[in-house]
């Protein structure tokens, strides 16, 4: 996984939650285009996260061979439903699976960077631990923000956190209770999208304050 700073020329800002679409062509003319979250917040320098996919058309080449200085083609920003901002409010509840942290972790850093103080749960599953993608960071979090997590397929000596697969019963655990009106975040492989807000539906979540983002696999869009 690598995180990926970009200065483009122009760009008309983004809101958390937004992605942005990068496409390379090969010097035969053959192209490819993927979707990135950006990792960033508004008004930071724009950022995306990549996780290496050995099969990948596009991923190998943005974590192993980019250099400071060359060049993408980029459009974006793209998507006006999955964001949030300071006025949006909450209490926020943000599931992200896999890489699906990422556009979560850029409604955080909105959230610290407009000083906001509505209070935020995250609910956060991987693999395993070597999978959390900034977990420092998140660890850093204090003020308003509780970070839960699970690893489903292998666990540290000593991990304190949960074992299983998001499911109803660990939603019911973790999420806001419906009575204080959350505002839902849900991000990850389309399985999992769809389990998580089915069930904070089913915890009397309003499906309209319940947006998701979703891809094909664990790697990305």
């Amino acid at each position: 996984m690598r995180t990926i700073e970009l200065d483009v020329p122009f760009w008309p800002g983004h809101r958390a939650g937004q992605h942005l679409d990068v496409k390379l062509t090969a010097e035969d003319g053959y192209s490819a285009e993927r979707s990135y979250s950006i990792a960033s917040a508004a008004g930071e320098q724009v950022a995306i996260a990549v996780e290496r996919l050995d099969d990948g058309e596009v991923s190998p080449y943005l974590t192993d061979e980019l250099r400071v200085g060359d060049q993408l083609e980029l459009r974006g920003p793209v998507g006006g439903y999955f964001v949030w901002e300071k006025g949006d409010g909450g209490p926020l509840m943000l599931v992200g699976g896999g890489s699906g942290i990422v556009p979560l972790r850029a409604i955080l850093r909105e959230r610290e960077r407009t000083g906001g103080d509505v209070p935020v749960r995250l609910l956060y599953s991987a693999r395993t631990s070597a999978d959390l993608i900034y977990r420092d960071e998140l660890a850093a979090h204090r003020d308003g923000v509780e970070v839960f997590y699970s690893l489903t397929r292998e666990q540290p000596a000593g991990w304190t956190g949960y074992t299983r697969r998001v499911d109803p019963a660990l939603l019911a655990e973790t999420a806001w209770p419906e009575g204080r009106n959350p505002l839902a975040f849900v991000c990850g492989p389309t399985s999992f999208v769809e389990i998580v807000a089915d069930g904070l539906v089913t915890l009397g979540y309003q499906s309209g304050r319940v947006k998701t983002e979703r891809f094909g696999g664990m790697g990305g869009r």
